[in-house]
């Protein structure tokens, strides 16, 4: 009989689809879900459900008894009041959860990255798994605390643990509960909350490929190896001009310049939010914009297998979620989504 594999942030975006992936290739799931955790994602699955977090002191306890590990959960915020935060959740989390692995004789463990930890070459040059910025380039926490959470994979291969890292772009599909911040920009899309772009550019996937990724780097990977998981290159504008297409809605049709919404986000971030009002914009969200974030997936396609679905099916699958989920426009109703 095979073992389970262990999952955390199961319940999540990534984290759910990883779960239906590890289920559909034959492998029993054992989730790490905190008492808080909507659990809407897992809802109907054949799965085991254990309560804790990347805090417990007893989290190899947890996990004694399976044969893998995937550890996807993260926290994800671009507000930087939320620096320690991250630091806390995402760097000291994963330390204790490789700890953790290796007290309970965890065969391998993937770890879910992000292409944030490697980085952006400039001018929108591709960038591969062997490209790294230097930390302080990273803009924000989050891309600050993922590089470090990295560091803690290594110093873990380092002593002896079979840790493989997956790096994903951004992906699109259904179960985007939160949603991400592409998720946000087809719900504002589809809700015509969306009058114009930044002119930047990122690296698309099927969120079902990302979850498949998992599976192969699990099967596949090379110890202390790092894999992007991405697919398509696109600008922006493309992105939105796919979805109207999709849709039947307008695409908008201008540019916003970068010092607009970068003086709106400073406003927010360090003057209202210390009066007590709820920031819209975070600001290292809008500085991240100004290059293009492009990547290069090839040595996951070549050593592990990671399907290229493209993201028209992605974005049909987005679009029919977010409209049994939330409230959508009423032009966008009559366009027949």
């Amino acid at each position: 009989m095979v073992k389970p594999v262990f999952v955390t942030g199961g319940t999540g975006f990534v984290g759910a689809h990883v779960v239906r992936a590890l289920l559909d290739a034959g492998y029993p799931v054992r989730a790490l879900v905190r008492s808080s955790s909507p659990l809407e994602n897992l809802r109907g699955l054949a799965i085991e459900l254990v309560k804790g977090d990347l805090k417990n002191p007893d989290l190899s306890a947890l996990m004694r008894g399976c044969q893998a590990a995937c550890h996807v959960a993260a926290h994800y915020s671009l507000w930087q009041r939320d620096r320690e935060l991250l630091y806390q959740n995402n760097v000291l989390g994963s330390r204790n959860l490789f700890n953790a692995a290796r007290e309970a004789g965890i065969d391998r463990v993937v770890y879910t990255s992000s292409v944030a930890a490697i980085g952006v070459k400039p001018g929108g040059a591709l960038a591969n798994e062997t490209y790294q910025s230097s930390v302080d380039r990273l803009i924000g926490a989050y891309k600050q605390s993922k590089y470090w959470a990295e560091r803690e994979a290594d110093n873990a291969v380092a002593l002896g643990q079979d840790i493989v890292i997956v790096n994903p772009s951004t992906p699109i599909g259904a179960n985007d509960i939160k949603p991400t911040p592409t998720g946000d920009i087809i719900l504002r899309f589809l809700q015509g909350r969306m009058p114009a772009y930044v002119n930047t550019g990122l690296n698309f996937i099927d969120v079902r490929d990302v979850a498949r990724g998992h599976v192969l780097a699990l099967e596949r990977g090379k110890t202390g190896e790092r894999y992007i998981l991405g697919d398509r290159n696109l600008t922006l504008k493309a992105f939105l001009d796919r979805l109207a297409t999709l849709t039947g809605l307008s695409a908008p049709k201008h540019t916003v310049p970068l010092w607009l919404p970068l003086t709106v986000a400073w406003v927010d971030e360090k003057i209202l939010a210390r009066l007590g009002k709820t920031p819209s914009v975070p600001l290292d969200g809008v500085r991240m914009s100004a290059e293009p974030m492009y990547y290069n997936a090839s040595k996951a396609v070549r050593e592990l297998g990671l399907p290229q679905s493209g993201i028209d099916g992605a974005l049909q699958e987005a679009v029919t979620w977010f409209q049994q989920h939330f409230e959508i426009s009423a032009e966008a109703e009559t366009a027949g989504l």
